[in-house]
């Protein structure tokens, strides 16, 4: 088992016990996080405290599950057993909540999490004014493309919003900023779109040089984004939206050794109403929704279409990026690229398919600036698992084995599944 703390003082010297176990966010000085952002997330304004305290559990766990490799294994999903001791204002609410907790952060990475609150006192930070007093719904923008077509549709609604960005890899700012940017370009008498990027990662090393382990995988970060956007959307106490296609949030098998379709499980239904549920009940801000809950990917891709036209919608959603490896410099080409061959690539390509649209997207299976990057990349495909999906179709034990939320039938999981197998017919 790994067991990680989270401490807000650097000491003089690390043990490399202490550096292996322990995470450090100072309010000042170089700490375990490479982020502008205090532990009390003062330069955000008056976020409300326990969603203070859920960034930091979800800082930890994004940093634990970064911190901790896998075993090598054909789907690369092998469990392991990660414990975190996570300071709080309050314990009492979140013990309440803990065994949940839990199981949602096991269930979103396949993982065995054990949570421990403990009374802790948190620095002093100055609390920044309220940036944005007008904003009337927050907006995940991660820069790929479902969020981009949820901040077009946000540009269409009449409320003021903030589109957030988490700026994880320094590649993905400025396409962030460039879909940013054509969203105004397209829809240039829509509501006031503001645009926040937020950098936070996790260090290579600790302060004193000490290496982390590496994992590459960090199924979590994406909870870090989340918790992210309900800090913000808490200070005006407005909805936070997570805009994804309904089909890859289902997560469905693509095969009896794989848990799910090795996306993200974040913007699951269940994940998102159990997580509102619970960090509600803490006395947190929880209140979320997925606006394309019910659509596939393509079904997205076509409500843009017929908004703005089809060379338009062709140009944005090329612009986005949708691949699940942000660091491509191994492979020698460009942070615009995709590699063709993960889940959100191979989805991506259908979806434009499915839509009738252009994609003017560079993958570089496509053209391989070397042998041995083709290797690894077709080593790494997904599209024979896609192929056996959707060669099997979707089964009743598929829907069955889904964890759906109460009002989510079983009926509109198969049809969605079916439609979203539909458009992968495409790639076989």
């Amino acid at each position: 088992m790994a067991q990680f703390d989270l401490r807000f003082q650097v000491p003089s010297a690390l043990t490399p016990e202490s550096a292996d176990r322990t995470f450090y966010w100072p309010t000042a000085g170089a700490g375990t996080f490479n982020t502008s952002l205090g532990p009390r997330l003062g330069k955000l304004g008056p976020v409300r405290r326990e969603n203070i305290e859920l960034f930091r559990l979800a800082a930890m766990v994004y940093a634990a599950d970064r911190s901790v490799p896998r075993r090598a294994g054909r789907v690369n999903w092998t469990q392991r057993h990660i414990a975190l001791s996570v300071p709080v204002h309050d314990t009492a609410p979140w013990n309440a909540i803990t065994n949940q907790l839990q199981q949602l952060l096991d269930f979103l990475s396949g993982d065995r999490w054990t949570l421990t609150f403990r009374a802790a006192r948190i620095p002093r930070e100055d609390i920044a004014p309220n940036g944005y007093p007008d904003v009337q719904r927050v907006v995940l923008m991660s820069g790929g493309a479902d969020s981009a077509t949820g901040a077009f549709l946000a540009r269409t609604r009449p409320e003021p919003h903030l589109l957030v960005s988490h700026v994880g890899a320094t590649s993905i700012s400025p396409i962030q900023q460039d879909v940013a940017e054509r969203i105004r370009d397209l829809c240039p008498e829509g509501s006031t779109q503001q645009h926040a990027q937020i950098r936070f990662t996790r260090r290579q090393t600790q302060p004193g040089g000490h290496r982390f382990k590496n994992e590459n995988t960090t199924r979590t970060r994406s909870f870090l984004f989340l918790a992210l956007g309900l800090a913000l959307a808490s200070v005006n106490k407005v909805e936070l939206w997570i805009p994804e296609n309904g089909f890859a949030s289902l997560n469905p098998p693509l095969g009896p050794d794989q848990l799910g379709s090795l996306s993200t499980r974040t913007t699951h239904p269940w994940f998102l109403t159990e997580l509102s549920r619970l960090v509600s009940a803490a006395g947190a801000w929880g209140t979320l929704s997925n606006p394309f809950a019910a659509q596939t990917k393509g079904e997205m891709f076509r409500w843009l279409a017929d908004q703005v036209g089809d060379d338009p919608a062709s140009d944005l959603l090329s612009a986005t990026n949708s691949c699940a490896f942000t660091n491509r410099r191994w492979l020698g080409v460009t942070a615009t690229d995709h590699c063709g061959t993960c889940f959100g690539c191979l989805v991506r390509r259908a979806s434009f398919a499915a839509a009738e649209l252009a994609d003017r997207s560079t993958y570089v299976i496509d053209a391989p600036p070397s042998e041995a990057a083709r290797s690894q990349l077709e080593k790494a495909s997904i599209l024979p698992s896609i192929r056996g999906f959707v060669a099997r179709g979707i089964r009743v034990s598929d829907i069955a084995a889904m964890r759906l939320p109460d009002g989510y039938s079983a009926t509109d999981a198969r049809d969605l599944c079916v439609r979203g197998a539909r458009e992968l017919e495409t790639l076989t």
